[in-house]
């Protein structure tokens, strides 16, 4: 999977609106990741008391298992891997925000639960281990299998759905943290000094600028 041509386009084409509002919380600036898991409660700045109170219950709860944590981390640094520009989504805390997102998105519970779960059966019967106890090549091999749409057989049609879930909240999670906001280049709102209208420009338009707004206006 190519990470750069791929799941970017994925995470601007593919990913659920609801998702992305979701994932895009406030910051606390000590916090060097900017994942919800670990910043909705870092501040309250512009929230209700009502919405204080139900992001402290989320992160009271657990709702993954530490085998099906694990099996998610492990996912995540295969769809977004470490590599010479930024680190890998585990890095990016990925798995706690997709543990943050299905209990504040419980639609997302089952579909993940249930495609962990299926996941596990498929290693068991072909490596006798689960995901997770597979080696790195069995591992691959099992993604292979479920990450083409349209190479993927009928029979693999749940493992489909539940990879590309997956896939979603993986991209979600890592391209809204601090490693996936400057592994896209993003710089905000930066200074910047306009010099005018380039000559070029003007020209073409039998345009010029007035020796008075070169000298006030233009020119720094």
């Amino acid at each position: 999977m190519d990470r750069r041509k791929s799941i970017k386009a994925l995470l601007i084409g593919g990913v659920s609106t609801g998702v992305l509002i979701e994932a895009c919380q406030p910051t606390d600036k000590k916090t060097e990741e900017t994942n919800p898991a670990e910043t909705a409660n870092a501040s309250d700045i512009n929230r209700m008391k009502e919405e204080q109170a139900h992001e402290k219950e989320l992160l009271s709860q657990t709702f993954f298992t530490p085998h099906e944590m694990a099996t998610i981390t492990i996912l995540a640094d295969i769809i977004i891997p470490k590599d010479d520009v930024s680190g890998s989504a585990s890095d990016a805390k990925v798995p706690d925000f997709i543990e943050f997102i299905v209990k504040d998105m419980p639609e997302h519970q089952t579909p993940m639960r249930g495609g962990l779960r299926w996941l596990d059966m498929q290693c068991l019967k072909r490596f006798e281990n689960s995901f997770r106890d597979c080696s790195h090549e069995q591992q691959m091999q099992m993604v292979d299998e479920i990450a083409w749409i349209k190479k993927s057989k009928p029979e693999m049609a749940q493992g489909v759905s539940f990879f590309n879930l997956m896939r979603n909240l993986t991209a979600t999670g890592f391209y809204t943290s601090q490693i996936g906001v400057k592994d896209v280049g993003y710089m905000g709102n930066v200074p910047n000094q306009w010099n005018g209208v380039p000559a070029d420009v003007l020209k073409q338009y039998n345009m010029a600028y007035t020796e008075k707004e070169l000298k006030e206006c233009v020119s720094f």
